[in-house]
Order: structure tokens, then sequence, then C-alpha cells
């Protein structure tokens, strides 16, 4: 695979998109990984008692996942030097039963990566990435605002 260099690169290039599915097993094995056991990650009656939607994503679940994309895209994890987003909405992610997501339960997070700035005097380029997902009616929302990963190349 060929690694993007600055003079391939301009303001605005689409560098990629993928979708991402969620399921709730996966919050299960985000949950034993990143020691975060908040019942609002996996147990539908307090999530809703609390007043959200069912059971959500974690918050650096969805970050994490989106900029899997940047990753990808430049090689080497160790060249994103920076990344910062704000939390706009939460992801639901139904369980099985549900009508949501590839196999009938879960949700998908949808990722599009394009360059919003070249330093070349840095070697360095900011990708945003706009980063979505159905709510519970199935709407699509930005889930994410202001995502952006900085990678030096």
């Amino acid at each position: 695979m060929q690694h993007p260099t600055l003079e391939s690169l301009e303001k605005g290039q689409v560098i990629g998109r993928r979708e991402i599915p969620v399921t709730r097993a996966d919050l299960v094995r985000y949950a034993g990984a990143s020691g975060d056991f908040n019942p609002i990650h996996w147990n539908e009656r307090f999530a809703t008692a609390v007043g959200l939607p069912g059971v959500i994503a974690h918050g650096m679940f969805t970050m994490g996942a989106a900029v899997q994309l940047v990753e990808e895209w430049v090689g080497d994890p160790g060249r994103v030097v920076d990344y910062q987003t704000r939390f706009t909405k939460p992801v639901p992610v139904p369980d099985a039963d549900g009508a949501q997501g590839p196999d009938h339960g879960g949700n998908v997070i949808t990722v599009e990566g394009k360059i919003g700035a070249i330093n070349a005097e840095e070697s360095t380029v900011r990708v945003d990435l706009a980063v979505s997902a159905p709510d519970a009616e199935g709407t699509s929302q930005k889930v994410l605002v202001k995502a952006q990963a900085v990678v030096r190349l």
C-alpha cells in the first residue's frame, strides 16, 4: 500500500469513508478493555431510567473507531500526532432484537475523512472527520463534531 505524501494531497480531498458496525457485544468487549462498566453502556433499564434512548456506545469507543480511518490511510498509527473532537450526540446500540444494524441489532457509525489543512513547513496534514450514526428513530445525526486528526507525513 502506498502511503500519502504532502505533494499528492490537496485541501478538501477525501481520504476515505467507512461504516463501522457497533453491537452490544462490542460494548462489552470495550468495557472490559477500558474498565468503563457504566451501566448506560449495557443495561437498557438503567439507561432509559436516566433519560437516554437506551444503551449507548462509550464516547471513547466512538472516537477511537472514527480515527481508525486516518490510521489506515496514513499506514502507521504513530503518525497521528494529535486528535481532538467534541461529543454531540450519543450512539444508541439496540439489542439483537432491534431493527437497526447489519444483523438486526446494533448500529452503524459512518466516518468520512477529508484533508482540512496542509502544513508543508511541519510536514503535517489535518484530517477533518465527519462522524454520524442513526439515532433511536433511525435518523442520521452527527455524533462527533470538530473531529480532527493531525498526521505527520
